[in-house]
């Protein structure tokens, strides 16, 4: 009895379920159905309207050869009539004429003859009769008129519906990857003039080859393209790749897509790293700001040069930014001899941070802009072994440009404690140029591409991206490739040693 309870109970569940999901289906019938009248009403609307606009054309043609035959017709008749007149006056004058001569005949008196005669000559001459052309001025014919709408008739019944585009071909041979923009070409397979616009899509992603369906970024949507070539400027390449389809579109339907193409754009990518940084620097992302409160706790005895003794390290050993002690920390002495790479902290004067992406191979860029009111910063890359209190530039361990506006203004190349006077204009913007592999780092107005100064050496360690800051701050901009520009300047400056020269003298 249970069992056949629970049976039945069972087939009531399954029986439920089926009708829910027919009644599902029968909503879904309904809807579609109920879409079906609502587009076709729309869709029957849209052709009267199309119709109505080529009936609206016709009467214009219509009515526009219709005046040009009325037109001729005028003309022609203005110029009939008036000729037509011309001649009526031309016969009336000449059949008076007629009519004086025959008279003049029957003069008698010799001397009223030769008169009457002089004057019958002298009209004669002057008679409109002998000086009308007597050739029509226009003829009758208006076969210039005519028309002969077999073409059109035939092109009006091939009238049909507008077929669906077919799919673009993206060509990777005419993309162009280049100063942060991306240029896409594509074609249609065969040429198709009902085509209204283009539609183009495009995703970031970390993944070569075709896109994946589930991938970790949705695609952007750039609408109502009219050519076959968009370019894409001012991008961040945070990214090693982008995916990019296009899809045509007429008034009345969108095609389908493209194949996708994959372009490789990739770049440098960093942050600052905010675990190293000094206490003295409030650092986010790719902005770091002079903070004269965030290292009281802790380093508020702390005023000498880098690299000062066991005293300040003592006191620096004792503090946390919170005032208590760091479990983190053991005292100096204790540990083995400090290594330059295995510090915690930028400290002393050395208002350093460093970027968190090591540079190892290739030629990157990256550009940076200080706050107008900034009084001294420096900008360069250092070894990873670079001490808690070294400066940036005053060891064979860093590279910098440094830049002061306290008390005096300087601008300088600084490397090896060594100072190399820069006789140019601080820009706005700083381009940061680090040629790894050939042992080269320059920088460059970052608006104008003109180079600054050039570092040649070998480098024989990884470098980071370093920079110092003392009252004001940085902010940096990352994902951005070398421009051809600095290429351009890259190739010929290494043509040439004036720059080399000088460097040489203060490059370990």
């Amino acid at each position: 009895m249970d069992s056949q309870k629970e049976a039945l109970q069972r087939i009531i569940s399954t029986l439920a379920n089926k009708n829910d999901e027919i009644q599902n289906f029968i909503d879904t019938l309904n809807q579609t159905l109920k879409g079906v009248q609502e587009n076709s009403s729309n869709i029957l609307s849209e052709l009267d309207e199309e119709f109505d606009s080529l009936y609206s054309i016709l009467d214009e043609v219509k009515e526009s050869m219709i005046n040009s035959i009325k037109q001729e017709q005028a003309r022609k008749s203005q110029e009939l009539q008036s000729q037509l007149s011309q001649c009526n006056n031309a016969l009336e004058n000449s059949e008076e004429l007629l009519e004086f001569a025959t008279r003049s005949l029957d003069i008698k008196e010799p001397e009223e003859f030769s008169k009457a005669a002089r004057q019958i000559k002298d009209r004669v001459t002057m008679a409109s009769a002998f000086r009308l052309s007597l050739k029509p001025k226009v003829s009758d014919i208006m076969t210039h008129l005519m028309v002969d709408f077999s073409q059109e008739r035939q092109i009006l019944q091939t009238l049909k519906f507008l077929p669906v585009p077919k799919a673009p071909e993206i060509d990777p041979v005419e993309c162009l990857v280049a100063d942060n923009s991306v240029t896409v070409a594509w074609r249609m397979p065969e040429e198709d003039n009902k085509i209204d616009h283009f539609i183009l899509e495009y995703r970031k992603t970390n993944f070569d080859g075709l896109p994946r369906v589930k991938d970790e970024r949705c695609w952007e949507i750039i609408d109502n393209i009219k050519g076959t070539e968009y370019t894409l400027s001012g991008l961040k390449f945070d990214s090693k790749y982008m995916n990019f389809r296009v899809r045509a579109c007429n008034r009345a339907v969108a095609g389908e897509y493209s194949d996708p193409v994959t372009l490789e754009t990739k770049a440098l990518n960093f942050s600052l790293d905010n675990s190293s940084s000094h206490l003295n620097l409030r650092v986010e992302d790719t902005c770091v700001e002079w903070d004269p409160t965030g290292g009281k706790g802790q380093e508020s005895k702390i005023k000498g040069k880098e690299n000062k003794g066991s005293a300040h390290v003592t006191s620096l050993k004792k503090h946390t930014r919170s005032g208590t002690p760091s479990p983190k920390r053991t005292s100096i002495g204790s540990r083995p001899p400090a290594v330059r790479g295995s510090r915690d902290r930028f400290t002393g004067e050395s208002y350093t941070v460093l970027g968190d992406t090591a540079i190892e191979s290739g030629q990157h860029y990256w550009e940076v802009k200080a706050q107008k009111d900034c009084k001294s910063y420096s900008v360069g890359v250092a070894y990873k072994t670079l001490g808690k209190f070294d400066q940036l530039g005053k060891t064979n361990t860093s590279w910098c440009i440094h830049v002061n506006n306290w008390l005096q203004n300087t601008f300088a190349a600084k490397h090896n404690n060594k100072v190399k006077a820069l006789d140019v204009t601080v820009p706005e913007r700083i381009g940061v140029f680090c040629d790894f592999d050939g042992g080269q780092l320059s920088f460059y107005d970052a608006n104008s591409k003109h180079l600054l100064y050039s570092f040649k050496t070998k480098f024989t360690q990884p470098v980071l991206p370093g920079f110092m800051v003392w009252c004001g701050g940085l902010s940096l901009n990352t994902g951005m490739q070398v421009p051809s520009a600095v290429r351009t300047l890259q190739k010929s400056e290494n043509g040439m040693t004036g720059s080399a020269s000088s460097l040489n003298n203060i490059t370990q």
